[in-house]
């Protein structure tokens, strides 16, 4: 018992290190992919039991994740997805296949819902909502009507640390938004957008190294 016991502790350290990095999930070893797969079912049955959330086959989620998806917002994970630590997800969303969501990463779905395409990368920090208030003069912030777009990411975008995203984007397939970058308007399939707000920089098509 006593000899088993650092092993437990190392793999109770390991999930912790899975769900901030979750990446590493990826290149798990054979002994560690079995331990690993029977924690992660017990995980994602957990969520599903309370929220209105799908997982599909070979998907990971930090058990720190906030996952909210009452009936009619539904959160949907698509295959091979990752969900980092403290990530906030409010539907709702759906998450196409081989997606990562890194740690602390806040996703609200409003009521139109936010859209992100396969093998797409959201770095830490994000946030992405998908929903406005109004700022008539004559009423209360408090008191302003909300709205809602919805927002697209497309597929093989890359979104860098501490992006925000407003209401109503759409972000084209294979574009690039740099770290810190506030997007405000639709972003062109294969762009390198930055800045505040974001704007184009270049072309991942023009790229050589």
């Amino acid at each position: 018992m006593e000899a088993q016991e650092p092993a437990l502790k190392y793999r109770e350290q390991h999930k912790e290190r899975l769900s901030w990095m979750p990446w590493l999930y990826d290149s798990l070893k054979p002994h560690q992919r079995e331990w690993a797969e029977i924690w992660q079912r017990e995980v994602q049955h957990q969520f599903a039991s309370l929220e209105t959330i799908q997982f599909s086959e070979n998907c990971f989620i930090a058990p720190s994740a906030h996952v909210f998806a009452e009936p009619g917002r539904l959160v949907e994970v698509g295959e091979g997805a990752r969900i980092g630590a403290e990530v906030f997800l409010h539907g709702p969303i759906v998450f196409g296949k081989n997606v990562s969501v890194n740690a602390r990463v806040t996703m609200d779905g409003g009521a139109r819902g936010i859209k992100v395409g396969d093998n797409t990368r959201i770095a830490s920090g994000c946030s992405i909502f998908a929903f406005n208030h109004g700022m008539h003069p004559e009423r209360l912030v408090r008191e302003q009507p909300v709205t809602s777009k919805g927002i697209v990411i497309g597929s093989d975008v890359w979104i860098g640390a501490n992006v925000s995203v407003v209401d109503g984007v759409t972000i084209g397939d294979h574009a690039v938004v740099g770290m810190g970058s506030v997007v405000t308007k639709d972003v062109p399939a294969w762009s390198i957008v930055a800045g505040v707000p974001a704007r184009a920089i270049g072309d991942r098509r023009s790229k050589n190294d």
